[in-house]
């Protein structure tokens, strides 16, 4: 069984999609609808924007998502999901994907979370941290006794964890967990404290963008970042994005749970970087990548 896997922001790079729109007229198409529902040439920037222009949320995200999502429209009769997974802005591709919303509904969604979470930032400042070499433990007990908003955001792989929250916040945390042994305890270039409870403006407003659009059974059921299970249920699925922008995602334990109910084949969709974290939790799980 296998079960395709969408990565998130992170997975960015410059020229992204333009191999495709140059070879495939179908590919061409669909850029530049996604180009007509969002109002402007997101391509142009994918195919000839900086590093430093692709790393805007509101251009990362429907960026991200747009390239996914084509590369999965284009394996046509070979995406053929048992189950699929999206890590944090990758769910929303993965649900798409998956047929439980349109193209431009997920699109629109898309951007609109994107806004919401940069709007967010400009009004709560925070960051992140990567957190190397640390049993999860250890990272959770020491963001508990910090008081300041802190928090773990990104399960990765074991040995990896993202923490989210004040800026002071953060800086107390790196340094408490370098003196604990962290292997590396790097505070990460980003807009701001993502899965953290100050996002929860953009949470909000991302509710309420879920409740407006139209969800129906997926072909497949989804694991989700907030429960690591997998479910097809629409209402359950819809419960579990609202809760994302302040939940932490789960993904070391949702790809222990996709080896548990026996995925046999984990194929990732416009990325590499997911692939990688398998690896750190059964080396020898067969992978693919398209």
């Amino acid at each position: 069984m296998k079960v395709y896997v969408f990565p998130g922001q992170g997975a960015q790079f410059e020229g992204m999609g333009k191999d495709i729109y140059d070879s495939s007229d179908e590919a061409k198409n669909l850029f530049e609808q996604a180009n007509d529902i969002l109002g402007f040439r997101l391509s142009d920037t994918m195919f000839s924007g900086s590093a430093d222009d692709l790393k805007q949320t509101d251009i990362t995200q429907p960026a991200i998502f747009t390239y996914s999502l084509i590369k999965a429209i284009l394996a046509k009769d070979d995406f053929k999901p048992a189950a699929v997974a999206g890590h944090s802005l990758g769910e929303f591709t993965a649900l798409t994907a998956a047929g439980a919303i349109s193209l431009e509904s997920g699109l629109k969604l898309v951007h609109k979370r994107a806004l919401a979470m940069r709007a967010a930032c400009d009004k709560t400042p925070g960051t992140m941290a990567a957190i190397l070499g640390l049993e999860d433990a250890v990272v959770e007990e020491v963001c508990g006794d910090i008081s300041e908003v802190i928090v773990p955001a990104n399960y990765n792989c074991p040995g990896q964890l993202v923490i989210s929250g004040s800026i002071e916040g953060i800086e107390k945390a790196v340094a408490v967990l370098t003196e604990k042994g962290a292997r590396r305890a790097i505070v990460l270039p980003v807009g701001g404290a993502f899965h953290s409870p100050l996002m929860a403006s953009a949470k909000e407003e991302l509710s309420m963008a879920i409740a407006q659009t139209d969800f129906k059974k997926p072909i497949c059921p989804i694991y989700q970042n907030v429960t690591a299970r997998a479910t097809d249920d629409v209402d359950l699925i819809k419960k579990n994005l609202e809760a994302q922008l302040t939940a932490p995602v789960k993904w070391t334990q949702t790809m222990q749970q996709m080896i548990t109910d026996g995925m046999s084949t984990y194929v990732e969709v416009g990325g590499k970087v997911l692939t990688g974290m398998l690896k750190k939790v059964d080396r020898q799980f067969p992978t693919q990548l398209i």
